[in-house]
């Protein structure tokens, strides 16, 4: 455990926290199958120490704690007012997220982000898919293939994106991930079986435009959309790659308001279904006809500032609200949850309005 102490007194708010605790992955290469999946969670300390800077300038005193067997009995011992659970997987495996906020229920402790059952579903994206779909919310049409010889769906037609089904993060989103035939699909099956043991989501790849919802809880909840702008505005086949989002200098889009009325109240019902809490981010592709499609689902994003390359405080910026505002309205909220009180509105909300940048 890490004990960061800061010196500007105690916070004068009686809604935001003494003491917070931020939980992190434990990461070790030897974790993780692939170089790949490894990238997506080696700085997850360095990520946590970024936001405990953040929380130290507003008056809080942070608790640091990897994501292991030992953090119990630190939790005891410290026993914060309350929790950041930044955890993306436990001894690499993303899964047993879920145990974390089990833990912090058992200890009754507050906690950000999704309770047990939204972890545990974030983590097999064909139950999502399926639940999505069956309150009608858009998907593309798609098949969880356990084997690389499983029969395939006849009406699934290509071109076909293979996604695991139970590792965020872009893993093996790459140019490659597109197949064109059968036959690269059952070789791209096989490679990803084998190499992460877990089945494989195959779904109709939806040629288009990408729009990154972020949904935040305040006293109402509040969507906040950017499309991502690729180099080449005409190619309705871009799509953010696992190169583009973890790669040094691999960027290849950047984010542009994005405003529709009908993809808001759809982005709230699917936060309702997947049991999301505080905050979760969507993934949607919009097709040359119009149509909107949800590709993918996180309950637990990256939590960070804009300067961390995170796509929520990435998405907030462009609507004039800063990390420090979503931080402290966070905490607010969770202490006031914690203690029965009414949820505080988000900044832009405090105006009626959008915050002005």
């Amino acid at each position: 455990m890490t004990d960061v102490m800061v010196g500007n007194g105690q916070p004068t708010n009686s809604f935001i926290p003494k003491t917070v605790g931020l939980i992190y992955s434990e990461v070790r290469r030897e974790y993780f199958p692939t170089e790949a999946q490894y990238l997506t969670e080696k700085d997850a300390l360095k990520d946590a120490q970024v936001v405990a800077k953040y929380l130290n300038k507003l008056g809080v005193n942070t608790y640091l704690y990897p994501g292991t067997p030992a953090l119990v009995v630190q939790l005891l011992q410290d026993y914060p007012d309350m929790v950041f659970n930044l955890v993306g997987s436990v001894r690499g495996q993303e899964y047993l997220s879920s145990t974390i906020p089990g833990i912090l229920e058992a200890l009754d402790i507050a906690y950000t982000g999704a309770g047990i059952l939204g972890e545990s579903l974030a983590y097999n994206k064909y139950l999502v898919k399926d639940l999505l779909q069956s309150h009608g919310i858009p998907i593309p049409r798609c098949q969880l293939l356990p084997t690389a010889t499983t029969v395939l769906d006849p009406n699934l037609r290509f071109p076909l994106i293979s996604k695991l089904n139970e590792i965020h993060g872009a893993v093996e989103i790459t140019k490659d991930a597109v197949s064109a035939n059968e036959k690269h699909l059952r070789e791209r099956l096989k490679f990803l079986i084998s190499t992460y043991e877990q089945p494989v989501l195959v779904e109709e790849f939806i040629a288009g435009r990408e729009v990154t919802a972020i949904l935040l809880e305040g006293k109402n909840k509040k969507v906040y959309l950017a499309e991502k702008m690729f180099p080449k505005a005409d190619d309705p086949t871009q799509f953010a790659t696992f190169e583009a989002q973890w790669i040094a200098g691999g960027a290849t889009y950047t984010y542009q308001r994005f405003g529709d009325v009908q993809l808001n109240e759809l982005v709230k019902k699917a936060f309702d279904v997947c049991r999301m809490s505080d905050y979760g981010k969507f993934d949607i592709r919009l097709d040359q006809s119009g149509r909107y499609y949800f590709v993918d689902s996180n309950s637990n994003p990256a939590f960070g500032p804009k300067e961390a390359d995170c796509a929520l405080a990435s998405v907030l910026d462009l609507y004039g609200i800063t990390f420090t505002e979503i931080v402290k309205r966070i905490m607010q909220n969770t202490m006031r949850d914690a203690q029965g009180k009414e949820k505080l509105p988000l900044p832009d909300e405090e105006t009626g309005g959008e915050k002005k940048g």
